[in-house]
């Protein structure tokens, strides 16, 4: 995996003006373009397009600097359409327009060329099982909400206190297949994982793929296969969202196992009254590498 990244950012430097071809590159180092975006992802704290963006527009400094060309010229090098489109983008990483940088020499922000290492430490342990779990569906109440990567998410927290009490009573009646009890859904996330970006939360249970879903609640139908289930014990959230990110820097480099498309589902075992600590299991979908 971390060699398959180095590739990736590889790519991204031949190719800094062009699309990218992510699919192309997994298929041929025996991934897939899900995988490796969530990884670089995880890994990097920043989107694959965030990071092409800004080397892009580091590269493109250079160019306003030597003021050699006009700024349409170094727009088209780039990859962009036009001035202004450039100008965003120049914007968005420098903090300043392309033509006061050419004026001024600065400000300049840059990104350096990334480059991924394993480094093993041990320091999180990971308390993992592995289930072939058959097809199965997610019945609940769900909801669009952006994407926190630390901390409680507001909007999350809000849709579920809107809930009655006794909804949650009858949720949790539903269940009758692992993973067990009321359930935080996270599905349609995209790959790249962005801070801000939408994805669809479902609070929920699990029951069998034959079990209809009562007509006032959403389903999610799940696919059998392969589950990866990390259970985790401490402060909450903050030590549930520690072995989240510990399945990316940690797990997957070191296990011949790659994340496949599906939600992602979190089952509270215990949990203190005021809900400070809790044991949790995070299932993940999976499929051999």
């Amino acid at each position: 995996m971390i060699s398959a990244l180095n590739q990736l950012v590889d790519l991204v430097e031949e190719h800094l003006a062009e699309e990218l071809d992510v699919d192309g590159l997994a298929r041929t180092l025996g991934t897939t373009e899900y995988h490796l975006r969530r990884m670089f992802s995880s890994l990097a704290g920043m989107p694959l397009s965030e990071y092409v963006r800004r080397r892009r527009m580091t590269v493109a400094a250079a160019d306003v600097v030597r003021g050699e060309d006009d700024l349409l010229s170094i727009a088209v090098r780039h990859g962009y359409g036009s001035t202004e489109a450039f100008g965003r983008a120049f914007r968005a990483v420098h903090g300043a327009a392309p033509r006061d940088v050419r004026r001024e020499g600065g400000p300049l922000r840059t990104q350096p060329q990334l480059r991924f290492r394993l480094t093993v430490e041990g320091t999180i342990p990971m308390d993992t099982r592995l289930v072939d779990h058959p097809a199965f569906r997610l019945v609940g109440h769900a909801a669009r909400v952006p994407l926190i990567h630390q901390g409680v998410n507001p909007h999350i927290q809000q849709h579920i206190t809107a809930l009655p009490p006794q909804e949650h009573l009858r949720l949790k009646a539903l269940s009758e297949t692992e993973p067990g009890g009321l359930l935080q859904v996270c599905d349609d996330l995209a790959p790249d994982s962005a801070e801000g970006s939408e994805l669809t939360y479902l609070h929920g249970v699990a029951v069998s793929r034959d079990t209809p879903a009562p007509d006032d609640l959403d389903a999610i139908e799940v696919p059998a296969g392969m589950w990866a289930i990390f259970r985790s014990s401490g402060p909450y959230p903050q030590t549930l969202q520690t072995t989240w990110a510990a399945t990316a820097t940690d797990w997957f480099p070191s296990n011949p196992w790659r994340l496949r498309p599906g939600p992602s589902i979190v089952t509270v075992l215990e949990r203190a009254d005021d809900f400070s600590t809790a044991t949790c299991e995070l299932w993940l979908p999976v499929e051999p590498a």
